[in-house]
């Protein structure tokens, strides 16, 4: 009965592994690939059937230029075809052409969202036939990138709940850690392409079981709802809507965007589950050691460096390594300055007895004030980034002996990497939580 069992979640995993589902979702939802047809392949529908395993890379030019199958390369020695020039053709799921049947007319031509400067990857045009559907998935996969997290877990730190804020960033560090650290001990490949359509390709050179979208994706809002519930008046089914609603748009988006198969999606989503699971008991004793202890800052540094440390250590490069010490890295900063603001009696949260919050009335100057906060501290967080990066980097290339005219090079060496990313985002953490609030205070905008 249990060999019974076991077979058949095998099979179930290797089903949902396979990259055609994706492909075929992909087609439903209006993207098709401009994949140059061979004459020596039979049927496209049999590229779809490898199994997932080990990523072969290829090292060319120096250490971390990861080469990997991508939109239009698939494995063999021919060369890419530049789409738009004559020859280039879509093939649809049965290997159809459209070039014999036309293309319709409401049919945008598109380049794949966030080239990676460090990879070099620029993938493949391909064919946008709902435009809806792809605004909506790039939005909901923005959900998940650095730029939204750089945005939102600011503008609620100032203007909405500090202490929620906060234990949001100590979840969303760990679900970084333990997903990209899992991605570099699973090691699976991407799905493959053709038959997938490579919507983005900034990540296409990480690992991808299980899917760190989904799971910050999921564990964010849902996280935020245990947090918020009871905290500030609102219904249980609408912050459960919206938390299921968000994890749902992240998850699927993944998959629409061809980074992620099925599998890979649901075991990130309930992968986070059990990551929240594990810390929502905990997580009110984590946020109350890093304020009260005095030996906090001393755990919290090495705490995480050591962390940072294993995660380098799992796999050779990738840019999964320089996200995952830059979670941990802001994860620090935005320790270290919750210590010291509870230490200098900044940003006190309210007492127990004023819950539940409510929110006050939205008024025009409440949403200039919030505004004015908001972009302020975004500025200053953006300028704070654009120095450090321009000063770490040269200096820790000069203490190391390494050329620093090559910064994609230089980034790929662990000795410049992850001192880099923790310094610069330990101090962008730590600017958002402690220096932010202190000039709002000079400017009268507390």
């Amino acid at each position: 009965m249990a060999n019974d069992f076991v077979e058949k979640f095998v099979r179930l995993c290797n089903h949902l592994q396979d990259p055609r589902h994706v492909a075929k979702f992909q087609h439903v939802c209006g993207v098709k690939g401009t994949f140059p047809v061979k004459p020596t392949e039979s049927d496209g529908a049999d590229s779809g059937t490898e199994r997932p395993g080990l990523r072969k890379r290829v090292h060319q030019g120096g250490p971390g230029s990861d080469v990997t199958a991508g939109n239009g390369a698939s494995g063999d020695a021919t060369p890419p075809q530049v789409n738009g020039r004559q020859g280039d053709v879509t093939v649809g799921l049965d290997g159809s052409s459209a070039a014999a049947a036309g293309v319709e007319r409401d049919t945008t031509r598109a380049k794949p969202l966030r080239r990676n400067s460090l990879t070099g990857d620029v993938g493949q045009e391909f064919l946008i036939q709902n435009k809806f559907l792809f605004y909506l998935f790039t939005f909901g996969t923005e959900l998940g990138n650095e730029m939204f997290f750089i945005v939102f877990f600011p503008f609620l730190f100032w203007n909405i709940d500090a202490l929620v804020s906060r234990r949001l960033i100590v979840v969303w560090a760990w679900n970084l850690f333990v997903g990209q650290s899992t991605k570099d001990m699973v090691r699976w490949s991407r799905p493959a392409s053709p038959p997938v359509v490579k919507v983005e390709v900034f990540y296409n050179s990480e690992y991808s079981m299980p899917s760190t979208h989904a799971m910050t994706g999921t564990a964010i809002p849902f996280c935020l709802f245990m947090l918020t519930y009871g905290r500030w008046q609102y219904s249980f089914l609408f912050g459960f809507c919206v938390a299921l609603s968000w994890s749902i748009l992240v998850c699927v988006s993944r998959i629409y965007m061809g980074m992620h198969s099925v599998l890979e999606v649901i075991t990130g989503f309930l992968y986070s589950l059990l990551i929240l699971a594990v810390f929502q008991p905990i997580l009110g004793k984590i946020d109350s050691f890093y304020m009260t202890d005095p030996f906090a800052p001393l755990v919290i540094i090495v705490s995480h460096v050591s962390l940072g440390l294993v995660a380098f250590s799992l796999d050779s490069w990738s840019t999964s390594r320089g996200d995952t010490a830059q979670a941990l890295g802001t994860g620090v900063g935005a320790a270290i300055g919750t210590h010291v603001n509870h230490q200098l009696g900044l940003l006190l949260d309210p007492p127990l007895a004023s819950l539940p919050l409510t929110l006050p009335p939205v008024t025009a100057g409440l949403v200039a004030l919030a505004l004015l906060r908001f972009f302020t501290g975004v500025a200053v967080i953006l300028v704070t980034r654009m120095v450090m990066k321009a000063v770490t980097i040269p200096f820790l290339c000069r203490l190391f002996g390494l050329p620093s005219d090559d910064v994609r090079q230089a980034r790929q060496h662990m000795k410049v990497e992850l001192p880099y990313r923790y310094i610069v985002y330990s101090v962008v953490g730590f600017s958002c939580v402690c220096v932010v609030p202190l000039i709002f205070r000079i400017l009268n905008l507390a």
